[in-house]
């Protein structure tokens, strides 16, 4: 396994880390087993670095993590992140009608000590505020998160899905240690000044749905996503813009066999190439899918592979928003 450096903390994590909300929400039934074991692959492997939330199956996904976790605590880096709440109770998506997004400090205070006592750990590693809300200054939110590191309930704080000027704004009232947002050969909004602040500060960027979220593995299977499935909601995976995204990832796909890699890994591959301070953590539930990821980080690319690359995304620009309307306007606040 290769390592990167987090921020200034001088903390080396894997240059691959695992997302694990799929593990208990949004992508189908879940196999606690199966995941179990793909924890256990993970740590095996040397992946150090495991990214949860609160909102992933209301707290499920923390209780599953921790059956591995604290046996194995000083071997992982747990990040984890607060600020999605359900009117009903019912897990939803960040769209879903009875989603809402709570950075308060009376809301920061509880969900910490909830997410603690899901993890049963006494400190978490990295606490990402999962969106900069925006009925609230986020250097009202960051000052009661910057407390908890005061309490030692926190090591690190992050942000996620935070514009330019938040982040300016946040880094001004406690150090931010890193920024997680989507990155990926589909979504570059990152690029537009986002990049530029954060390695100004000395923050690593974590992208999420690194793969896009399956296009290039299961882009032809979407017709068949169950009611579970969040990306049935996508307007990715619609109708109109199905066909220009079938037709970019067999591109991709046929360039990726022609390099020997698969497409998914090429995808990778291309983001972990941007920067040595990108920490990319791809979400999987299965063993074969993680050992695929981490092969990944060996692949080199040269700058020919990136031009052609480039060249196939300029013939299918019309990919469709990553989110929904309603999650869209929680995104670069």
């Amino acid at each position: 396994m290769k390592f990167r450096t987090l921020g200034n903390t001088g903390k080396e994590l894997s240059a691959i880390g695992l997302g694990c909300m799929g593990m208990s929400f949004a992508y189908g039934p879940a196999d606690e087993q199966e995941s179990i074991s793909t924890l256990h692959k993970a740590l095996d492997l040397g992946v150090n670095f495991w990214d949860t939330a609160d909102m992933y199956a209301n707290g499920e996904n923390e209780k599953l993590i921790s059956r591995v976790l604290v046996p194995n605590r000083e071997k992982i880096f747990i990040a984890t992140k607060f600020g999605f709440r359900f009117r009903d109770g019912k897990a939803g998506h960040s769209g879903a009608p009875g989603t809402y997004f709570d950075g308060s400090p009376e809301w920061i205070r509880q969900a910490v000590d909830a997410s603690l006592q899901r993890l049963k750990i006494d400190e978490i590693d990295l606490y990402y505020a999962h969106r900069v809300d925006p009925h609230i200054p986020v250097e009202e939110t960051v000052g009661a998160m910057a407390e908890l590191v005061k309490a030692g309930k926190v090591k690190y704080l992050g942000l996620s899905e935070a514009s330019a000027a938040s982040i300016r704004k946040a880094h001004a009232i406690h150090p931010i240690t890193a920024l997680q947002s989507e990155y990926s050969l589909l979504t570059r909004d990152v690029e537009n000044g986002i990049l530029e602040v954060i390695r100004e500060l000395g923050i690593t960027l974590v992208p999420y749905s690194p793969l896009a979220r399956g296009l290039f593995s299961n882009i032809n299977e979407s017709q068949t996503f169950g009611d579970d499935d969040f990306r049935k909601s996508l307007p990715r995976y619609q109708e109109k813009y199905l066909e220009n995204n079938r037709n970019l990832a067999r591109e991709i796909n046929e360039f990726a066999a022609a390099r020997g890699v698969k497409g998914t890994q090429l995808a990778l591959a291309w983001v972990l190439n941007q920067g040595s301070d990108i920490i990319p953590i791809p979400g999987t539930k299965r063993i074969s899918y993680l050992e695929e990821n981490i092969a990944a980080a060996g692949i080199e690319l040269s700058a020919e592979d990136l031009a052609i690359i480039d060249s196939i995304l300029k013939k299918y620009p019309d990919v469709g928003e990553r989110y929904s309307e309603g999650s869209m306007k929680l995104v670069n606040n």
